[in-house]
């Protein structure tokens, strides 16, 4: 799953013998320490896991739910106080969102394929097809582009963000967000006109 935490490896690898407990690398990983995100990965990840599946039934949703649960627990580890609970039930707190986030998106890619099928009735049958087909392909594609770039566009053409919005809103540089809107409209672009070919 791309992310705009890339630099953030998520693959368990041996860390130091001094974060020897959680409350150590609970500290560590709240000072930014890496080897702490990396000692905290090789603990809870499976946690994690383990939730998501139960939840959302299926292994690669999981996978992307436990990734970003990580990537976005590093990015925001100033807002975690130990003093209010442990890491693990923070990381918890953060699947449980997560989760609710991959329902909401599922959900509205349905309704968007429902909304897409439905045809006004007083459309000429070709044209009415032709639109149909657009905005399932749209919708589609919408899907196939991952996060952020999905929820990036999302922001930008179904809530009206502005790019410094959702720059604010994502933690993300704005260039990187006027850069991810670009590609994916170029890439929506492209595969309308594959399939406006292919017609």
């Amino acid at each position: 799953m791309a992310t705009a935490a890339a630099s953030v490896h998520l693959v368990p690898m041996n860390v130091e013998s001094d974060i020897s407990d959680d409350s150590a690398v609970a500290r560590r990983f709240q000072a930014g320490d890496d080897t702490a995100l990396e000692a905290a990965y090789q603990r809870w990840s499976a946690l994690v896991y383990t939730s998501a599946i139960r939840a959302v039934g299926n292994e690669a949703d999981a996978a992307d739910i436990t990734q970003a649960v990580f990537v976005s627990a590093w990015q925001s580890r100033s807002g975690f106080d130990a003093a209010k609970g442990s890491l693990p039930g923070w990381l918890m707190t953060l699947t449980r969102r997560r989760i609710a986030d991959h329902w909401r998106d599922r959900a509205r890619h349905v309704r968007r394929v429902e909304a897409a099928a439905q045809v006004e009735p007083d459309e000429p049958e070709e044209i009415a097809a032709d639109s149909v087909i657009d905005r399932v392909v749209l919708a589609d594609e919408l899907e196939r582009l991952g996060d952020p770039q999905r929820r990036i566009v999302e922001l930008a053409f179904f809530q009206d963000l502005t790019h410094t919005q959702i720059a604010s809103l994502l933690n993300l540089p704005v260039g990187t967000v006027k850069s991810h809107i670009r590609r994916s409209l170029e890439r929506l672009r492209r595969r309308l006109e594959v399939d406006g070919g292919a017609l």
